[in-house]
């Protein structure tokens, strides 16, 4: 390289220096508040605070989580949504709130896609399908042979309309053209006491959940979503070994970290930076696992990527199951 390239190479570095915002290159000078748009004392919140404490202490600031809880996220996502694209208002929640509300309702104050960018999904979580023992099925086929051949009159669990416990159970149904009856429930704890009971016949459960009473055999296991096996119960199968290939089987729920679309680039890799470093801490490692949950760790592109892969299949879901929230 001679002299007039390298000068020029030079000053294009400092223009491109001087051209930054200030504050991203400082970043951060103040308080930077997560938002998390859930109840506290739940799993996503539980993430939060582990994070924010361990950011707090790598970035020199104040990190404050901050509940905005309500209308199934949308209150505290919509907050995080219209906020300054500066780096110091972020967003940590599930997939419902800033993917599956759009296709739910009929309208959001907010555009996931337009308004917020993603930083990172830190988090994804397998779901594994169980039945009730006195089900004569000890596969998915078997379970689909035996929804299909009593059509309308078996019943399926979930956690709530719109959740991916239903739409993984809609399409199930539909699969098997079975016409199972979707019964939801308000939480997971209230659903799983039914499915103990026989009040209803299948579900899909988070692992963390069902993984007692499926080792007690209060439950069968039939497979679990995702592409690979579960570390938690690796000796069961995935849909796709069971020979359902599915991208609705494939589909998982995510935990992301998001802020406002315009927060400069530099901003958000040194956020990136940070949170991949402290994913990888045996600590934090232990809290994902404890909460039955898997790390990610993501680049921005690639939670972007994830992102896009995951929205015409959860569009199809929810068309497919019919949920509708207002």
């Amino acid at each position: 390289m001679n002299r007039r390239a390298m000068l020029a190479l030079a000053l294009g570095g400092l223009t491109l220096s001087l051209a930054l915002p200030a504050a991203a290159q400082t970043y951060p000078v103040k308080p930077i508040r997560i938002v998390v748009p859930y109840v506290a004392g739940g799993g996503t919140d539980t993430i939060a605070r582990a994070m924010g404490e361990k950011l707090s202490k790598r970035l020199g600031q104040p990190v404050v989580v901050d509940n905005k809880a309500g209308a199934s996220g949308i209150i505290g996502t919509d907050a995080v949504a219209k906020a300054a694209p500066d780096g110091y208002t972020l967003l940590l929640t599930i997939t419902q709130s800033v993917l599956t509300n759009q296709f739910l309702y009929e309208k959001l104050p907010y555009d996931p896609r337009r308004d917020l960018t993603m930083i990172s999904v830190l988090a994804d979580a397998q779901l594994v399908l169980v039945a009730h023992p006195s089900v004569p099925a000890r596969t998915v086929r078997e379970l689909g042979d035996y929804v299909h051949a009593r059509p309308g009159k078996v019943t399926y669990a979930s956690w709530g309309v719109g959740s991916l416990s239903h739409l993984s159970g809609a399409y199930f149904s539909k699969l098997t053209r079975g016409e199972a009856t979707h019964v939801p429930y308000k939480g997971e704890a209230p659903m799983m006491q039914d499915l103990l009971g026989g009040q209803v016949q299948f579900g899909f459960a988070s692992i963390l959940t069902a993984k007692p009473y499926i080792q007690s055999g209060k439950l069968k296991a039939l497979a679990v979503t995702g592409t690979q096996r579960s570390s938690a119960l690796p000796e069961m199968p995935t849909f796709a070994e069971s020979g359902m290939q599915d991208s609705a089987f494939k589909t998982l729920g995510w935990i992301g970290l998001l802020a406002p679309v315009g927060v400069p680039a530099p901003v958000v890799a040194k956020l990136e930076g940070e949170v991949r470093a402290i994913l990888q801490t045996p600590d934090m490692q232990a809290r994902l696992v404890a909460l039955g949950l898997r790390t990610v760790g993501s680049s921005p592109a690639e939670a972007q990527a994830l992102y896009a892969r995951d929205w015409p299949v959860l569009k199809t879901l929810v068309a497919d199951s019919g949920a509708k929230l207002d």
